[in-house]
């Protein structure tokens, strides 16, 4: 798919335009964020994320479309493992929930610009040194394989290298100042713990990156393709946060699910030399195993006083 530069110009624009668009309508004003109206616009972005597959079915073809549609799903199924870190670090640092979306609005528009750097640089390295997709699908199998047999890490956020790292450019406060992030006291810039949080929740987001971006890579190797799926499941990832930051703990086998993804898509960009796994059937394996761990966590929820969900460990 070879494109002209205005197109990725135009792209860049409907991405900025739509960050502004959750921004003044989902971000603003000091309220705390509803369930219902989160659940409104978790539904507005996904429905609108879907809609961009038929654009490029209309525009590119059905594979196009496809592969789109696939790596949207793997994105967005990951998202959730994202979403469970978020929380835990806003509940380190005791973020008001009225000031969680400015953390999150700001840490998903750095996403969006850091991981379009790691498409274009892993596209490189793909049509560059053949050999990096034997890398890439050995790393999703491992990161498949740990998910499932639950090995897991907690979350030590004063031992993080970029909040220590910030500590010594920027001195730290314990103390909030509604949704400002520098504060000045006696004639001295301080960094609020609303900083604290937006530095570790763009690292996380640095973190999964390495496994999500491989990943969608497995599906198509069309660049314009694997960003647009990246751009659209982080789009929505504020509201799906207030939908589900209540009800992380009730989805206890979407890591098996999730597991079982990466494994797969690892395995396919592994033996693609071989044999190519149509896209339509890897959508049928995303859809189908998704489904089953969702159903499954629906039909048998984690029992209220079991211990606490942990960290899979994506190092």
């Amino acid at each position: 798919m070879e494109l002209q530069w205005w197109v990725w110009v135009a792209f860049g624009a409907l991405v900025v335009v739509l960050l502004v668009a959750d921004l003044l309508a989902f971000g603003r004003g000091g309220r705390e964020v509803s369930f219902r109206r989160a659940i409104v616009w978790s539904v507005v972005w996904t429905a609108l994320g879907f809609a961009f597959a038929l654009f490029l079915w209309g525009w590119q073809g059905r594979v196009a479309a496809e592969q789109y549609v696939a790596g949207f799903l793997i994105e967005k199924s990951l998202s959730i493992d994202n979403l469970f870190v978020f929380a835990l670090v806003f509940a380190y640092f005791a973020v008001p929930a009225a000031s969680q979306r400015r953390v999150l609005f700001w840490g998903i528009a750095g996403a969006i610009v850091l991981r379009g750097i790691f498409i274009a640089a892993g596209a490189v390295l793909l049509d560059t040194f053949h050999y990096t997709i034997y890398v890439f699908g050995a790393l999703l199998i491992v990161t498949g394989v740990r998910m499932a047999r639950h090995q897991s890490a907690e979350i030590h956020p004063e031992r993080n290298p970029a909040l220590r790292a910030l500590g010594r450019v920027v001195p730290l406060t314990t103390t909030y100042d509604g949704d400002r992030l520098f504060v000045r006291r006696e004639g001295r810039r301080f960094g609020t713990p609303l900083l604290a949080a937006l530095v570790l929740v763009a690292t996380f987001d640095l973190v999964f990156a390495v496994d999500s971006i491989p990943a969608i890579f497995a599906v198509t190797r069309e660049p314009f393709v694997v960003y647009a799926a990246n751009a659209f499941s982080l789009l929505g990832l504020t509201a799906l946060y207030f939908v589900l930051a209540s009800m992380l703990g009730r989805f206890r086998y979407l890591n098996v699910g999730l597991a079982v993804v990466l494994v797969f898509v690892g395995v396919k960009m592994t033996i693609s030399d071989l044999y190519g796994i149509p896209v339509f059937v890897s959508l049928a394996v995303i859809v189908l195993t998704l489904a089953i761990a969702i159903g499954a966590s629906l039909l048998r929820p984690e029992p209220e006083n079991g211990a606490p969900r942990a960290l899979p460990d994506t190092a």
